[in-house]
């Protein structure tokens, strides 16, 4: 190497404290692809039965009120349902899960575009959940908005002080 050549930089890493929290949001999402891939095994268990049944049993059995609204909404989905439409449901669900497990992984290793992608993703959802929460206000939107806001800031955190590792 000549003098006026730079020695080629490895990227920079990040301390303890930044993996540990890029580590908890690859668990996170990892999480949330685990959950979405249990529950289109679940639609998958729908085949050939009678979803609308199955769905008046299920919100009984969890003392709602099959009038109200979520619950109306959610019976009123299964009359719409066939098998054609539980497989797509369930090849969606395995989609999501693939690409939630991708960025768990690529986050746990420290992968830039990872980082991104989860950034980037997790960013989109943002204006709709505010939204969602201004027009009717829950707890669980609360939580949701809450949890990805943190992602967010924590994922742009770590791009930040990888870009700036003087900081």
């Amino acid at each position: 190497m000549t003098p006026s050549e730079t020695p080629p930089t490895s990227p920079p890493q990040s301390t303890p404290r930044l993996l540990k929290s890029l580590r908890a949001v690859a668990v996170f999402e990892a999480v949330k692809g685990g959950f979405v891939l249990a529950v289109g095994c679940g639609l998958l268990g729908l085949l050939h039965k009678d979803a609308r049944s199955i769905a008046l049993e299920f919100i009984s059995s969890i003392h709602l009120d099959p009038a109200e609204k979520y619950p109306k909404f959610f019976i009123d989905l299964t009359d719409h349902i066939t098998d054609g439409r539980l497989w797509f449901l369930a090849s969606l669900a395995l989609m999501y899960a693939i690409f939630r497990f991708a960025e768990g992984y690529g986050l746990w290793k420290e992968r830039a575009w990872a980082e991104w992608l989860a950034l980037v993703s997790g960013s989109v959802y943002l204006p709709i959940e505010v939204y969602e929460l201004c027009t009717e206000f829950s707890w669980g939107m609360v939580v949701a908005l809450l949890a990805n806001a943190g992602v967010v800031a924590v994922v742009a955190y770590v791009l930040f002080r990888k870009r700036t590792p003087h900081c």
